[in-house]
């Protein structure tokens, strides 16, 4: 059975020495939450998946969720009670707004925890993850009888929400929708239509589900301009608030997938279902968009949670298989063989994704941070340079993030060799669940064209530049540290090359789409390889500044070698992306389709 621990001590120490956490110390947004308080919540809230989550997830994974003749949904044994322990104790409030049952906790410190309680069990964490977020576009752009109607109880986790975008016929362009809203008499709308892939849709963890919708109101212009987003309880509430008569909307089917089997992705059937408008009429996009881009931060976060759980169950395994000889001799020769971990590309996988995993949660770190400031910052500047950034890594995130976290997934369960292959050492699930992170809340394909044709260029360009003036003034600062050059020179040359992708990119795209559309993924990756080299360096200096200080132990030993190990095994992977994007689309778009 697959093993979790949560890596709270990793968090903190990026927290404390990285980010100088205590320069927020009397910030709006942090004032509540000193370090001992995030330390003290993290450490609790990581007990509290080890112990009462994770133990649900492999259970989870082989049961599933079951749908009934009644169209009910149950969910598989435990997670009901897991859930309802989860609401008691205020996770799923935990940055919820005081006002409606919230914690009011900094938003940076739920994004850390749900680091812990993904790792633990991607499908059970889907539950609240989507609350959250159908919450945030409740509280942008819904009328203040329906924030009062509905929010107490779903801040809290009572009551749990989905997002509901994907048809049939459609799925990244929404412009074709067809589920249709008719105005009635009393305010409301009348919501028919099918929506697919509806993760949460149906269940039994919560006593109401909240569906936001996107639908075309009777006589909307065609395309995208014509979307509105709508709010459509499974049960109407009653006179006291409590769940009511059932509304028409009701699960049809759930999907076979391939892996998140605990987690229920329904067919929803809308049937005249009762719904209220949220936001401005034809203005659903903008206003669903806050809970989507929510989303992919968090799906980014799945790709680092799958990562760095199938990295702790490869490591011990290796420590502990006992296959063949050392190549430079027996290493323990009282011994039948030796383990696993003298094989050098045994180490080679191990060492790959635990690099990854640090860079990783150093920088989602960073972009938590951002995100609170550019949410409660009283500096309009500071907020606007917080949610430049917040904007421009959220598809590198979400994409570079869940591409390496399945390959991660991959390489653990191959250091298991054939028992990686078989369901009860418990790697095969983790690579059947990093799988869907890739695709859903835009494919990965999406969110480097995203990156490419509207955040590269937003604003003249201004986000991209801030990044490279804070990365060049961290390498100008420590230009003269003997001790750093190692980590900063790798680091130097990945920046030139993203400096070139940008220029040919800027050059070529406009020139010919193709081109930029052929460089996309590539020009991603190349950005977040190059980002987690600038977070390794930052690393690498807490650490050396530690060490300074007479702080020596093997857990800080350790940083400065996996540091030295992305610089000389994993960046200079920029290069390669480089080469590739710079060829352009000619080739990619040579072929004609008859010869596909």
């Amino acid at each position: 059975m697959p093993t979790y621990k949560a890596p709270v001590d990793d968090t903190v120490f990026l927290l404390n020495d990285v980010f100088d956490y205590a320069r927020y110390a009397n910030a709006p947004g942090f004032a509540e939450a000193p370090i001992d308080v995030v330390e003290a919540v993290l450490t609790e809230g990581a007990k509290f998946v080890e112990e009462v989550v994770q133990p649900l997830n492999r259970t989870g994974d082989k049961e599933g969720c079951k749908r009934h003749d009644d169209g009910s949904v149950t969910t598989p044994k435990g997670f009901k009670e897991a859930y309802k322990a989860l609401v008691e104790g205020g996770w799923v409030g935990l940055a919820g707004d005081p006002k409606y049952g919230g914690q009011g906790l900094p938003h940076f410190l739920a994004a850390l925890f749900s680091e812990y309680e993904i790792s633990a069990n991607l499908a059970f964490a889907m539950y609240p993850g989507l609350t959250n977020g159908a919450v945030a576009a409740i509280l942008a752009h819904a009328s203040e009888e329906l924030k009062d109607r509905y929010l107490p109880k779903m801040t809290t986790g009572e009551w749990t929400g989905t997002m509901n975008l994907t048809e049939p016929h459609c799925g990244t362009d929404l412009g074709l929708i067809k589920t249709k809203a008719v105005p009635q008499a009393d305010g409301s709308y009348a919501i028919t239509g099918q929506k697919i892939f509806i993760s949460a849709g149906e269940h039994d963890l919560a006593d109401n589900i909240i569906h936001l919708v996107l639908a075309r109101i009777e006589g909307a212009p065609a395309g995208v301009k014509g979307i509105s987003l709508f709010l459509v309880p499974k049960f109407l509430p009653d006179a006291d608030g409590a769940p009511g008569e059932r509304n028409a909307v009701v699960c049809g089917a759930l999907e076979h997938k391939m892996g998140i089997h605990a987690n229920a992705t329904a067919v929803l059937n809308y049937d005249g279902a009762k719904g209220w408008l949220v936001g401005e009429e034809h203005r659903g996009l903008p206003a669903m968009f806050v809970m989507m881009n929510g989303a992919r931060l968090g799906v980014a976060i799945q790709g680092l949670s799958i990562s760095e759980v199938a990295y702790q169950n490869a490591a011990a395994y290796a420590k502990d298989r006992r296959q063949g000889r050392s190549l430079k001799g027996p290493a323990e020769p009282d011994k039948p063989a030796d383990p696993l971990l003298v094989h050098p590309d045994i180490r080679r996988m191990l060492l790959e994704i635990r690099a990854f995993n640090e860079g990783a949660r150093a920088l989602l770190v960073a972009v938590a941070l951002a995100q609170e400031e550019s949410l409660t910052s009283p500096d309009p500047k500071a907020r606007q340079a917080a949610d430049d950034r917040l904007g421009l890594m959220t598809p590198v995130m979400k994409g570079v993030f869940t591409d390496m976290g399945f390959a991660n997934a991959v390489k653990a369960q191959q250091v298991f060799g054939g028992h990686g292959y078989i369901a009860e050492w418990g790697m095969e699930q983790f690579v059947r669940d990093a799988r869907i992170a890739m695709i859903y809340e835009g494919a990965n394909g999406v969110q480097a064209l995203d990156l490419v044709g509207r955040k590269l260029p937003k604003d003249g360009g201004r986000a991209m530049m801030a990044f490279f003036a804070e990365a060049q003034q961290f390498l100008a600062a420590n230009k003269d540290d003997a001790a750093l050059a190692p980590y900063l020179a790798p680091v130097q040359t990945a920046l030139g090359h993203m400096q070139q992708a940008t220029g040919w990119l800027m050059k070529n795209g406009l020139a010919d789409p193709n081109n930029a559309g052929a460089a996309s993924t590539d020009f991603m990756h190349l950005f977040g390889l190059t980002a987690l080299g600038y977070m390794w360096a930052r690393i690498a200096k807490a650490v050396l500044a530690r060490q300074a200080k007479g702080d020596s132990n093997p857990a800080l030993d350790a940083k400065l070698t996996l540091a030295k190990f992305f610089g000389e095994r994993m960046l200079p992977e920029t290069g390669a992306h480089l080469a590739r994007l710079s060829s352009g689309a000619a080739t990619v778009m040579a072929l004609p389709a008859d010869a596909f």
